[in-house]
């Protein structure tokens, strides 16, 4: 897809793809061999019939591409922005292995864009005798979103209950808008609410009510979507000086709180002029590339592994790079340094190698006695993972947890230890994709439908 410059982008806050044409997304689907045993809807997590949405853009059929999208994906527009499609449908397209891939997401993301300049389309509710059976879900991350949107389509009545002012979960506060634009969120909220969806912010299930209260309600079953909102720290010192930010803190008040249209929106951040982000996942490049945005005049990636390890999207680790944030890798941070007024003026770290593989299967960092240097940075952002949100949880003990405080569950239903409590995504899984947690949340939605339906 064709881009903003560096030069331009790293000055605005805007989209940094253009999405392609309609020219360019009908030469692409022009390529498509439109297999009958599809190995990319096979490693699609919400199982799209990829192959018979793209031969409805090769016709032209705009309208029914995104309908065969939308019967099992709610949020069109947001995977084809944010979806690792790399590692998942077009790993398994068939001309991965002559040629480049068929680009799906950028089609997914043409056919839903094509779709919001139009009217969204509506489906029509199934089994409307189920109309009075109500279930809840906590959170409106894309995990609750998509759980709610399955279950409305089946003919529930579903209430979303949001902590935040603003539905979307991570979607909202945790992807930069020059990633994915907060209209687009939105506009697929809204797609929701035209099903049946009621969406109530503003609530905090274990705060505002608890779960005994919501079952109290008349809800017959509830998802569990909370998500990873509890930041990580290193626990090295100089943690607690100031321009010290978790990953969390900054990305939600640039992305939920508008922090990057201060004085417009109240919401001020102080970015120094050289900003040091720990980690290498997307949070972290993310957290970099919104750095450079603020004004830092310089902004460095620094972590333990090699690039090759890197968590984070190729897509995003060259945007980084192409913006200018430099890499350091094979690095680990031991102590942030501050001045007299407790402001951060340095980070000190020890480079590291690679020895033998971890549990992770990665091979495990080891530091290199006698390599300490000194990084100039007066500002330091952590960006090594988050846990799940312990405000739900602490309110729940009888919910069984694992050591890491993540729910446990059947990975076939999404079930919890508490009958008719079922929950997915970052709350399960800790820190992992959208479409991970949309995968789970129509496992859920699905298990549940089966429950309420035989009571």
């Amino acid at each position: 897809m064709n881009k903003q410059s560096p030069e331009q982008r790293i000055r605005n806050f805007k989209e940094v793809a253009f999405g392609l044409s309609e020219e360019e997304a009908l030469k692409e689907a022009s390529r498509c061999l439109l297999c009958k045993k599809a190995k990319c809807s096979m490693n699609c997590p919400v199982e799209i019939d990829i192959p018979a949405f793209i031969d409805a853009l090769k016709k032209k059929e705009y309208d029914r591409a995104i309908k065969i999208i939308k019967e099992k994906n709610n949020f069109p527009g947001v995977c084809g922005r944010v979806c690792p499609q790399e590692n998942q449908c077009e790993a398994a397209c068939v001309l991965s292995a002559k040629k480049a891939p068929i680009n799906i997401g950028s089609l997914e993301r043409f056919a839903a864009d094509y779709e919001l300049k139009n009217k969204p389309s509506a489906f029509s509710i199934q089994h409307s005798a189920a109309k009075q059976v109500k279930a809840a879900i906590i959170g409106s991350g894309p995990a609750g979103l998509t759980c709610a949107g399955d279950l409305a389509r089946m003919g529930y009545q579903v209430t979303v209950f949001e902590a935040l002012h603003t539905a979307g979960g991570v979607l909202i506060y945790g992807i930069p808008e020059f990633r994915l634009p907060k209209e687009i969120v939105k506009k697929e909220v809204e797609y929701l609410v035209s099903l049946g969806v009621e969406v109530k912010t503003n609530f905090i299930v274990g705060k505002t009510s608890l779960l005994k209260d919501i079952f109290e309600q008349g809800y017959k079953a509830v998802f569990v979507g909370t998500g990873a909102g509890l930041p990580s720290f290193m626990n090295i010192p100089g943690e607690n000086l100031n321009r010290v930010y978790s990953s969390n803190e900054l990305l939600t008040r640039v992305n939920l709180m508008k922090a990057y249209l201060f004085p417009e929106y109240d919401t001020p951040i102080n970015i120094g002029k050289k900003a040091a982000v720990i980690g290498g996942g997307n949070t972290a490049m993310d957290s970099a590339r919104v750095s450079l945005r603020l004004g830092a005049q310089k902004v460095y990636i620094v972590y333990r592994r090699t690039e090759n390890e890197m968590p984070a999207r190729k897509e995003e680790i060259e945007n980084a790079k192409e913006e200018g944030i430099e890499f350091h890798v094979l690095t680990l941070p031991k102590k942030i340094s501050g001045d007299d007024k407790e402001f951060v003026n340095g980070m000190e770290c020890i480079k590291m190698e690679l020895g033998e593989p971890d549990d992770s299967g990665r091979r495990r960092p080891v530091a290199i006695k006698g390599s300490e240097f000194t990084m100039d940075v007066d500002t330091v952002i952590v960006a090594i993972g988050q846990s799940p949100n312990p405000v739900f949880l602490k309110a729940t003990p009888e919910l069984k947890l694992d050591k890491w405080d993540k729910i446990i569950i059947d990975p076939a239903t999404q079930a919890t230890s508490i009958k008719g409590v079922y929950a997915g995504g970052d709350a399960t899984e800790g820190d992992d994709t959208v479409i991970a947690a949309m995968g789970a949340g129509k496992r859920a939605a699905k298990a549940m439908h089966n429950q309420l339906s035989t009571k």
